[in-house]
């Protein structure tokens, strides 16, 4: 691998999700030279696992090709994939950052052929479709992934599986040889775009995630209602295969207790909302959803969303905090145990599927951030006391799509605001 190329004057940029790619293009675009770090094999983040945006239920494929071709385009962006920030010191304007590269065992020759993957047999857990099914273990993570290479899971490293696939190949493109190293770079400012993660559902014990099969998250809808996911679009239930007509969506999962995550996640209600139009869309009139929820909030041009989801008749709403989720026996469908504050009566509803619109959850918990990084309560980077680390997207703060870009272009100025300050300063 060629070290970038990386002084004072670099902007590096933690992350490679929308956030990301919007904050290094912004300050790419106005001159600076960018390192973006992204720690799987390809960028696109979260945003890359949706089947479609709200409000306007467009795919978010046009959004990502956009970015990508920019990319692409422009030589002040310096990617790396399946690399980490493991350590940063120093000041504003004069940091030195060190980054854990991990080997993909695939070098630049790849193609995308696919030759590699057909040729092995061992299967691995597909992360883009949150381990919902497998794939080969020598893989392209997805369609539009970038850098458009396939990348060999390192447990087949050693195995005959890795042999099989490096003679496949005919371009010289595997590479077992490969070993993790840490490059330094002398940079002047760090957004950090590092995203969040889904709340573990497992943790809220009475709704039964992990021991109901018929109990999936958000995002892992999410994926099942997209074609290019492990059913191929069609709402099917893990436990049976059966189809998924009468689905249940249980808002605040995880959020708003404070057992779990105090804050309001923002996007759970419309992404329910959103995810109604693919039950109504997949079965038509018998499609059947109904939203279990403490308040819905909606703001700005998304209030006119919600009330066409309001007006469809095969949507209802019950204003509830469900109790527990049960399952049947015999059919194996979730029973949600529950109280109707609107009324006070106690229900047992049956439904094919129950659905949790899980919180989100600041990816920098899990990060070992420097020291002089603040953040708050619940673990969104608010950025550095010295301007020289800013926090951006999902990773300051729940955000949607829309609000994540426009909190990463606000990022990307602040640090070339940084990096020219630091460079008036020294002249």
């Amino acid at each position: 691998m060629t070290k970038p190329i990386a002084t004072g004057q670099t902007i590096l940029v933690v992350g490679g999700g929308i956030s990301g790619m919007t904050a290094a293009l912004e300050a790419a675009e106005c001159g600076r030279q960018v390192v973006l770090v992204e720690r799987e094999p390809a960028l696109g983040g979260r945003t890359g696992r949706l089947y479609r945006y709200f409000p306007k239920m467009c795919h978010p494929t046009c959004g990502l090709e956009i970015n990508l071709r920019r990319l692409k385009g422009n030589p002040n962006v310096q990617v790396l994939t399946m690399a980490e920030v493991v350590g940063i010191e120093g000041r504003r304007g004069d940091y030195r950052a060190r980054i854990r590269i991990r080997p993909r065992y695939v070098n630049e020759r790849c193609t995308a052929c696919g030759d590699c993957a057909r040729a092995v047999d061992a299967e691995v857990p597909n992360a883009h479709n949150y381990g919902l099914d497998r794939v080969r273990g020598v893989y392209l993570p997805h369609p539009m992934a970038y850098p458009q290479r396939y990348v060999i899971d390192p447990s087949l490293v050693g195995s005959a599986d890795a042999g099989k696939a490096k003679a496949a190949c005919r371009y010289d493109a595997i590479d077992l040889d490969m070993r993790e190293e840490t490059i330094e770079l002398h940079i002047g400012a760090v957004v950090w775009a590092t995203g969040w993660k889904p709340y573990d559902a497992t943790l809220i014990h009475p709704y039964g995630y992990g021991r109901f099969p018929n109990v999936v998250t958000s995002v892992e809808f999410e994926r099942l209602a997209d074609p290019a996911g492990p059913t191929a679009g069609r709402l099917l239930r893990p436990s049976d295969g059966r189809e998924a007509k009468d689905i249940a969506f249980i808002q605040c999962a995880g959020s708003r207790d404070e057992n779990h995550l105090r804050h309001c996640s923002r996007i759970c209600c419309m992404a329910s909302l959103k995810q109604t139009r693919y039950v109504r869309e997949a079965w038509g009139d018998d499609a059947k959803s109904t939203i279990y929820y403490i308040d819905l909030r909606v703001i700005d041009r998304f209030e006119d969303f919600y009330q066409s989801v309001r007006k469809d008749p095969a949507v209802r709403f019950v204003k509830s905090k469900p109790a527990r989720i049960a399952q049947d026996a015999a059919t194996g469908n979730p029973v949600i145990h529950g109280v109707d504050t609107e009324g006070y009566h106690r229900y047992a509803a049956t439904h094919d599927l129950v659905v949790l619109a899980i919180g989100m959850e600041p990816e920098a918990n899990g990060l070992a951030l420097p020291d002089d990084v603040v953040r708050d309560s619940s673990g969104f980077i608010e950025g550095s006391a010295d301007g020289g680390q800013i926090g951006a997207g999902s990773s300051a703060s729940p955000l949607d799509v829309n609000r994540s870009v426009q909190s990463a272009t606000a990022a990307a100025l602040r640090a070339i605001k940084v990096i020219h300050q630091t460079a008036a300063a020294e002249s």
